[in-house]
């Protein structure tokens, strides 16, 4: 057990030796070693309080001081961060998963914050929303990327924004443009992934597929069951194609291991037409679809449909277990938040959420290594239809 603690300890001295160039001096390095052991440590609440106590520090002032003065380079640290990921989880098939999160706020006064739609919350709220990009292997999965989201609720009022530091070169972003920026971040430094999966509402963007088809990097995308799906002779919604699938398309296949076991359901794979002018050589596109095997309470089999664009000759298994990744961002932004309070800060700014968002993502990043390299440690540690035929090609 002593053993097992001890490396735990050292592990976290490696990965702060490695960010430790990104601080300008040694009280604000020594300040944020004691933030992110905090956020590691098992407390009821992870606010500037319940951290500075932690740290044995008589009142929170210096992890205020931490988050919205100190001179250090976050963007850096993220960089390492990212690295770190790299050196311990990464694979060439690894996958990047782009998604959102909600962040519950009160008032009007933090950076993005609005009433708007939060996935989280399953509901509009009044929150703030983040947008991040997870890497997953078969190692491991974390998050390696995050970016704050501003309506233009904020960014078309320029002293709203200076009252929460805004930058006044920050300008309204959509949540794909944000992603695209965090995915071209990670493929530029060279992060080992063959694929990119996201949900509907990035996978409906025809730029944001166009745009990694450019970038020749697969994707697996979910699209809502109105998707216009091109054909030679116009043009259906993907529902409408999918209900002509013979019996024998459909396949039951897991999409990888969940909490109860292989997360299995009915799969059934297209080919899609592709032309020269619009699909690089030597690449395909396929309509996937993912069939519920329980009925909902509505006595139907739900069915989820994902366009897909990858090098020619791709197994139908490779496009199910990446549209089964998707799951991994989720179970980041969980754990990321009950383990090491990715959403307990109290913070307004913009340059602050940055901070407290990049110090939680380090945590969590060393929870995953450390899971993956060494989870006898991290347990000591923790201690806790229609008739109209279409011109695809079934796989049978």
């Amino acid at each position: 057990m002593d053993e097992d603690l001890s490396a735990w300890v050292a592990g976290l001295d490696d990965l702060f030796a490695l960010v430790a160039g990104r601080f300008c001096r040694a009280e604000p390095r020594r300040r944020a070693r004691a933030y992110v052991r905090g956020l590691l440590a098992p407390l009821a609440g992870k606010n500037g309080w319940t951290l500075a106590e932690a740290a044995g520090e008589a009142t929170p002032m210096g992890m205020q001081r931490l988050l919205n003065a100190a001179a250090w380079d976050v963007d850096g640290v993220r960089d390492d961060v990212r690295a770190y990921a790299v050196q311990h989880l990464g694979d060439p098939d690894g996958v990047l998963v782009v998604d959102e999160t909600g962040f519950l706020k009160k008032g009007t006064k933090s950076a993005g914050v609005q009433r708007q739609y939060s996935g989280t919350a399953g509901r509009i709220e009044n929150c703030q929303l983040g947008v991040f990009c997870a890497y997953t292997t078969g190692k491991g999965r974390t998050l390696i990327d995050r970016e704050l989201y501003l309506p233009k609720s904020w960014t078309e009022d320029r002293d709203r924004c200076r009252a929460a530091s805004v930058p006044d070169e920050v300008e309204f972003a959509t949540k794909t443009t944000l992603a695209k920026k965090m995915l071209a971040r990670a493929l530029d430094a060279g992060v080992p992934a063959r694929w990119v999966t996201a949900d509907e509402a990035y996978g409906q963007d025809s730029k944001f597929r166009s745009w990694l088809e450019d970038r020749r990097i697969g994707y697996v995308v979910a699209v809502p069951s109105s998707q216009g799906i091109p054909f030679t002779a116009g043009s259906s919604r993907a529902d409408h194609v999918v209900a002509q699938a013979p019996s024998q398309a459909w396949k039951r296949r897991s999409c990888g291991a969940g909490a109860k076991g292989p997360r299995l359901f009915d799969w059934a794979v297209a080919s899609l037409p592709t032309y020269p002018d619009t699909t690089a050589a030597g690449w395909s596109r396929w309509l996937l679809a993912r069939r519920a095997l329980t009925p909902n309470p509505k006595g139907e089999l739900e069915i989820a449909y994902y366009l897909c664009c990858a090098p020619t000759g791709t197994t139908d298994a490779e496009l199910i277990r990446v549209a089964g990744s998707r799951w991994a961002v989720e179970d980041c932004f969980q754990t990321a938040k009950t383990e090491v309070g990715l959403d307990q800060y109290q913070v307004r700014h913009y340059d602050a959420w940055y901070r407290h968002i990049t110090l939680a993502m380090l945590a969590h990043t060393y929870l995953a290594v450390t899971a993956a390299i060494a989870p006898k440690a991290l347990a000591a540690a923790s201690s806790r239809s229609l008739s109209v035929k279409y011109d695809v090609s079934w796989h049978i």
